[in-house]
Protein backbone atom coordinates (compact mmCIF):
# COMPACT_ATOMS: atom_id res chain seq x y z
CA UNK A 1 0.00 0.00 0.00
CA UNK A 2 1.22 3.34 -0.62
CA UNK A 3 1.62 5.91 2.07
CA UNK A 4 3.26 9.41 1.41
CA UNK A 5 4.40 10.71 4.61
CA UNK A 6 7.83 12.06 4.48
CA UNK A 7 8.96 11.53 1.13
CA UNK A 8 12.17 9.57 2.21
CA UNK A 9 9.93 6.73 1.34
CA UNK A 10 9.53 7.64 -2.33
CA UNK A 11 12.12 6.92 -5.41
CA UNK A 12 13.40 9.55 -7.36
CA UNK A 13 11.13 7.31 -9.96
CA UNK A 14 7.85 7.74 -8.00
CA UNK A 15 8.61 11.39 -7.79
CA UNK A 16 8.99 11.29 -11.75
CA UNK A 17 5.65 9.93 -12.01
CA UNK A 18 3.83 11.51 -10.20
CA UNK A 19 5.29 15.06 -11.24
CA UNK A 20 4.18 13.82 -14.80
CA UNK A 21 0.94 12.78 -13.68
CA UNK A 22 0.28 16.29 -12.37
CA UNK A 23 1.44 17.50 -16.20
CA UNK A 24 -1.22 15.35 -17.95
CA UNK A 25 -3.89 16.65 -15.23
CA UNK A 26 -3.28 20.09 -15.64
CA UNK A 27 -2.95 20.02 -19.20
CA UNK A 28 -6.72 18.23 -19.66
CA UNK A 29 -8.19 20.88 -17.34
CA UNK A 30 -6.62 23.41 -19.57
CA UNK A 31 -7.78 22.26 -22.18
CA UNK A 32 -11.49 21.74 -20.18
CA UNK A 33 -11.20 17.85 -20.59
CA UNK A 34 -13.02 15.90 -17.74
CA UNK A 35 -10.90 13.53 -15.22
CA UNK A 36 -13.82 12.02 -13.30
CA UNK A 37 -11.69 9.27 -12.99
CA UNK A 38 -12.94 8.38 -9.25
CA UNK A 39 -16.13 7.55 -8.98
CA UNK A 40 -17.35 7.05 -6.09
CA UNK A 41 -14.25 7.39 -3.96
CA UNK A 42 -13.78 9.13 -0.83
CA UNK A 43 -11.26 11.43 0.44
CA UNK A 44 -11.46 11.78 4.07
CA UNK A 45 -9.36 14.85 5.02
CA UNK A 46 -8.72 15.16 8.63
CA UNK A 47 -7.52 18.64 10.05
CA UNK A 48 -6.09 18.94 13.21
CA UNK A 49 -4.54 22.48 12.18
CA UNK A 50 -6.28 24.94 10.23
CA UNK A 51 -6.11 25.12 6.21
CA UNK A 52 -6.99 27.50 3.07
CA UNK A 53 -4.79 26.16 0.50
CA UNK A 54 -4.45 22.21 1.81
CA UNK A 55 -8.06 21.82 2.00
CA UNK A 56 -8.90 23.73 -1.38
CA UNK A 57 -6.75 21.92 -3.35
CA UNK A 58 -7.45 18.81 -1.91
CA UNK A 59 -11.14 19.05 -1.96
CA UNK A 60 -11.27 20.55 -5.50
CA UNK A 61 -8.36 17.62 -6.35
CA UNK A 62 -11.07 15.14 -5.64
CA UNK A 63 -14.16 16.99 -7.11
CA UNK A 64 -12.94 16.99 -10.13
CA UNK A 65 -11.53 13.37 -10.17
CA UNK A 66 -15.45 12.51 -9.94
CA UNK A 67 -14.64 11.45 -6.53
CA UNK A 68 -15.81 12.95 -3.15
CA UNK A 69 -14.16 14.55 -0.10
CA UNK A 70 -14.98 14.63 3.53
CA UNK A 71 -13.82 17.43 5.61
CA UNK A 72 -13.13 16.59 9.39
CA UNK A 73 -12.24 18.93 11.92
CA UNK A 74 -10.62 16.96 14.93
CA UNK A 75 -11.76 19.73 17.22
CA UNK A 76 -15.71 19.13 16.59
CA UNK A 77 -15.15 15.57 16.15
CA UNK A 78 -14.69 12.75 19.14
CA UNK A 79 -10.67 12.03 18.16
CA UNK A 80 -9.82 13.64 21.50
CA UNK A 81 -12.29 11.41 23.54
CA UNK A 82 -10.50 7.78 23.15
CA UNK A 83 -8.16 5.81 21.79
CA UNK A 84 -6.81 7.65 18.82
CA UNK A 85 -5.68 4.76 16.91
CA UNK A 86 -9.01 2.81 17.56
CA UNK A 87 -10.89 5.94 16.53
CA UNK A 88 -8.48 6.71 13.22
CA UNK A 89 -9.34 2.65 12.18
CA UNK A 90 -12.81 3.67 12.80
CA UNK A 91 -12.51 6.62 10.33
CA UNK A 92 -10.75 5.04 7.94
CA UNK A 93 -13.50 2.43 7.25
CA UNK A 94 -15.61 5.02 5.53
CA UNK A 95 -13.11 6.20 2.82
CA UNK A 96 -10.47 5.22 0.12
CA UNK A 97 -8.05 8.12 1.01
CA UNK A 98 -6.95 9.34 4.37
CA UNK A 99 -5.25 13.14 4.08
CA UNK A 100 -4.24 14.09 7.59
CA UNK A 101 -2.86 17.58 8.52
CA UNK A 102 -1.84 16.56 11.91
CA UNK A 103 0.23 18.32 14.58
CA UNK A 104 2.34 15.06 15.25
CA UNK A 105 3.49 13.06 12.20
CA UNK A 106 3.79 10.44 15.13
CA UNK A 107 -0.09 10.00 14.87
CA UNK A 108 0.57 10.25 10.71
CA UNK A 109 2.46 7.08 11.40
CA UNK A 110 -0.10 5.52 13.38
CA UNK A 111 -2.85 5.84 10.94
CA UNK A 112 -0.19 4.57 8.02
CA UNK A 113 0.53 1.48 10.30
CA UNK A 114 -2.83 0.25 9.89
CA UNK A 115 -3.11 -0.76 6.51
CA UNK A 116 -6.13 0.10 5.41
CA UNK A 117 -6.07 2.86 3.29
CA UNK A 118 -3.61 5.03 1.63
CA UNK A 119 -2.31 7.91 3.92
CA UNK A 120 -1.05 11.23 3.23
CA UNK A 121 1.23 13.57 5.89
CA UNK A 122 -0.65 16.94 4.64
CA UNK A 123 1.13 18.52 7.12
CA UNK A 124 3.03 17.81 10.23
CA UNK A 125 5.91 19.18 12.24
CA UNK A 126 8.40 17.32 10.30
CA UNK A 127 7.24 17.19 6.79
CA UNK A 128 4.90 18.34 3.92
CA UNK A 129 5.35 16.33 1.11
CA UNK A 130 2.50 18.02 -0.84
CA UNK A 131 3.86 21.70 -0.79
CA UNK A 132 7.36 20.39 -1.50
CA UNK A 133 5.94 18.23 -4.83
CA UNK A 134 3.83 21.16 -5.77
CA UNK A 135 6.75 23.72 -5.52
CA UNK A 136 8.68 21.02 -7.89
CA UNK A 137 5.89 21.05 -10.93
CA UNK A 138 5.91 25.16 -10.08
CA UNK A 139 9.94 25.32 -10.85
CA UNK A 140 9.37 22.48 -13.56
CA UNK A 141 6.95 24.58 -15.53
CA UNK A 142 8.96 27.67 -14.99
CA UNK A 143 12.42 26.51 -15.52
CA UNK A 144 11.36 24.57 -18.67
CA UNK A 145 12.33 20.73 -17.20
CA UNK A 146 14.34 19.87 -14.36
CA UNK A 147 17.88 19.83 -16.26
CA UNK A 148 17.05 24.00 -15.96
CA UNK A 149 16.76 24.47 -12.58
CA UNK A 150 20.09 24.90 -11.47
CA UNK A 151 19.90 25.93 -7.59
CA UNK A 152 17.32 26.05 -5.18
CA UNK A 153 17.84 28.83 -2.09
CA UNK A 154 15.84 28.33 0.75
CA UNK A 155 15.67 31.48 2.69
CA UNK A 156 14.66 32.38 6.54
CA UNK A 157 14.24 29.04 9.00
CA UNK A 158 15.25 25.12 8.49
CA UNK A 159 11.73 23.66 8.79
CA UNK A 160 8.62 20.90 7.77
CA UNK A 161 8.65 22.78 4.43
CA UNK A 162 12.47 23.08 3.63
CA UNK A 163 13.03 19.04 4.86
CA UNK A 164 10.74 18.28 2.32
CA UNK A 165 11.67 20.52 -0.91
CA UNK A 166 15.35 19.58 -0.17
CA UNK A 167 14.73 16.00 -0.01
CA UNK A 168 12.73 16.33 -3.69
CA UNK A 169 15.64 18.21 -5.07
CA UNK A 170 18.66 16.32 -3.60
CA UNK A 171 17.01 12.94 -5.06
CA UNK A 172 16.41 14.83 -8.49
CA UNK A 173 19.91 15.81 -8.47
CA UNK A 174 18.75 19.98 -8.03
CA UNK A 175 21.28 21.49 -5.70
CA UNK A 176 19.64 23.16 -2.75
CA UNK A 177 21.22 26.09 -0.72
CA UNK A 178 19.86 26.24 2.66
CA UNK A 179 20.27 29.89 4.53
CA UNK A 180 18.77 29.54 7.64
CA UNK A 181 20.27 30.96 11.10
CA UNK A 182 18.45 28.63 12.81
CA UNK A 183 16.38 25.03 12.65
CA UNK A 184 12.96 24.54 13.75
CA UNK A 185 13.60 21.96 16.92
CA UNK A 186 10.26 20.35 16.03
CA UNK A 187 11.01 19.38 12.82
CA UNK A 188 14.11 18.01 12.72
CA UNK A 189 14.39 14.57 11.05
CA UNK A 190 17.97 13.30 11.28
CA UNK A 191 17.09 10.36 9.00
CA UNK A 192 15.68 12.70 6.65
CA UNK A 193 18.64 15.12 7.08
CA UNK A 194 20.96 11.95 5.91
CA UNK A 195 19.00 10.85 2.85
CA UNK A 196 19.40 14.05 1.90
CA UNK A 197 22.90 15.28 2.47
CA UNK A 198 24.50 12.00 1.54
CA UNK A 199 23.45 13.08 -2.62
CA UNK A 200 25.84 16.09 -1.81
CA UNK A 201 23.40 18.18 -3.24
CA UNK A 202 22.57 20.36 0.73
CA UNK A 203 24.73 23.14 1.18
CA UNK A 204 24.21 25.43 4.14
CA UNK A 205 25.33 28.60 4.39
CA UNK A 206 25.02 31.96 6.06
CA UNK A 207 26.51 33.75 3.53
CA UNK A 208 23.08 35.29 1.93
CA UNK A 209 25.02 36.97 -1.04
CA UNK A 210 27.08 33.78 -2.61
CA UNK A 211 24.00 31.44 -1.43
CA UNK A 212 22.07 33.50 -3.99
CA UNK A 213 24.56 33.67 -6.94
CA UNK A 214 22.85 31.94 -10.18
CA UNK A 215 19.88 31.10 -8.20
CA UNK A 216 17.01 29.28 -10.01
CA UNK A 217 14.25 29.91 -7.10
CA UNK A 218 14.83 31.63 -3.79
CA UNK A 219 12.06 30.18 -1.54
CA UNK A 220 11.02 31.28 1.95
CA UNK A 221 8.87 30.25 4.84
CA UNK A 222 7.26 31.94 8.32
CA UNK A 223 9.67 31.76 11.12
CA UNK A 224 6.89 31.02 13.11
CA UNK A 225 4.42 27.91 12.94
CA UNK A 226 0.95 28.90 12.13
CA UNK A 227 -0.20 28.05 15.35
CA UNK A 228 1.05 31.31 16.96
CA UNK A 229 -1.34 32.94 14.91
CA UNK A 230 -4.95 33.63 15.44
CA UNK A 231 -7.03 36.06 13.21
CA UNK A 232 -4.06 36.90 11.50
CA UNK A 233 -2.26 38.00 14.87
CA UNK A 234 0.61 37.12 17.18
CA UNK A 235 -0.97 35.42 20.39
CA UNK A 236 -0.14 36.95 23.53
CA UNK A 237 2.08 34.08 24.94
CA UNK A 238 3.60 33.94 21.90
CA UNK A 239 4.81 37.36 21.56
CA UNK A 240 7.94 37.53 23.24
CA UNK A 241 9.10 34.86 20.84
CA UNK A 242 7.78 36.74 17.90
CA UNK A 243 9.86 39.42 18.69
CA UNK A 244 13.19 37.41 19.45
CA UNK A 245 12.98 35.96 15.94
CA UNK A 246 12.06 38.67 14.32
CA UNK A 247 15.43 40.74 15.21
CA UNK A 248 17.34 37.10 14.62
CA UNK A 249 15.79 36.43 11.32
CA UNK A 250 15.02 39.82 9.74
CA UNK A 251 18.85 39.95 7.88
CA UNK A 252 17.21 36.89 6.37
CA UNK A 253 14.04 38.41 4.91
CA UNK A 254 13.14 37.75 1.33
CA UNK A 255 12.94 41.35 0.25
CA UNK A 256 13.25 42.70 -3.29
CA UNK A 257 16.57 44.41 -2.74
CA UNK A 258 18.24 41.00 -2.06
CA UNK A 259 17.03 39.34 -5.11
CA UNK A 260 17.71 42.59 -7.77
CA UNK A 261 21.01 42.84 -6.39
CA UNK A 262 22.44 39.26 -5.89
CA UNK A 263 19.95 37.18 -7.82
CA UNK A 264 18.10 39.26 -10.59
CA UNK A 265 16.69 36.05 -12.40
CA UNK A 266 15.23 33.93 -9.86
CA UNK A 267 12.12 33.22 -9.15
CA UNK A 268 10.09 34.37 -5.83
CA UNK A 269 8.86 31.58 -4.18
CA UNK A 270 6.42 31.24 -0.64
CA UNK A 271 4.20 28.41 0.24
CA UNK A 272 1.79 31.12 2.06
CA UNK A 273 0.34 32.47 3.95
CA UNK A 274 2.72 35.17 3.84
CA UNK A 275 3.19 37.44 6.97
CA UNK A 276 4.03 40.88 4.67
CA UNK A 277 7.00 42.50 6.51
CA UNK A 278 8.06 39.69 8.59
CA UNK A 279 9.41 36.67 6.35
CA UNK A 280 8.88 38.17 2.99
CA UNK A 281 8.23 42.04 2.30
CA UNK A 282 5.45 43.70 0.19
CA UNK A 283 7.63 44.40 -3.14
CA UNK A 284 8.58 40.53 -3.10
CA UNK A 285 5.52 39.61 -3.20
CA UNK A 286 4.49 41.89 -5.61
CA UNK A 287 8.03 41.34 -7.49
CA UNK A 288 7.74 40.56 -11.44
CA UNK A 289 9.93 37.48 -10.76
CA UNK A 290 7.27 36.04 -7.95
CA UNK A 291 5.42 33.15 -9.07
CA UNK A 292 3.64 32.71 -5.66
CA UNK A 293 0.04 32.15 -7.10
CA UNK A 294 1.08 29.70 -9.82
CA UNK A 295 2.75 27.63 -6.91
CA UNK A 296 -0.56 28.09 -5.04
CA UNK A 297 -2.89 27.28 -7.70
CA UNK A 298 -0.48 23.89 -8.60
CA UNK A 299 -0.96 22.36 -5.09
CA UNK A 300 -4.50 21.31 -6.84
CA UNK A 301 -2.78 19.52 -10.00
CA UNK A 302 -0.30 17.90 -8.09
CA UNK A 303 -2.98 16.62 -4.93
CA UNK A 304 -4.61 14.87 -8.07
CA UNK A 305 -1.53 13.21 -8.74
CA UNK A 306 -0.59 12.25 -5.58
CA UNK A 307 -4.17 10.81 -5.19
CA UNK A 308 -3.99 9.04 -8.43
CA UNK A 309 -0.70 7.77 -7.40
CA UNK A 310 -1.50 6.55 -4.20
CA UNK A 311 -4.46 4.30 -5.91
CA UNK A 312 -2.21 3.08 -8.58
CA UNK A 313 -4.75 4.79 -11.35
CA UNK A 314 -2.99 4.32 -14.34
CA UNK A 315 -4.28 7.31 -16.84
CA UNK A 316 -6.08 7.07 -19.81
CA UNK A 317 -3.80 7.10 -23.07
CA UNK A 318 -4.52 9.61 -25.26
CA UNK A 319 -3.91 9.69 -28.92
Amino acid sequence: MRHIISLKEQSKEDILEMLKIAQEVKKKRSKGELTNYLPNKTLIMLFEKTSTRTRLSFEAAMTELGGHAIFLDARTSQISLTDFKDEIEAVMRFGNILMFRAKKVYDVGVAAACNQIPVIDACSEKYHPAQALSDLLTMVEHSGGIHNIKKVVWLGIENNVSNTLGLVCAKLGIRVVIVAPEIDPSSVDEELNAQADVTGMIERTLDIKEALRDASYVHTDTWMNMEFFENGKVKPEFQKEYERKKEKFMPYQLNAKIINDYAPKAKIMHCMPCHIGYEISRDAMDHPNAVIFDQAENRLHMQKAMILWMLNFQLPTTN
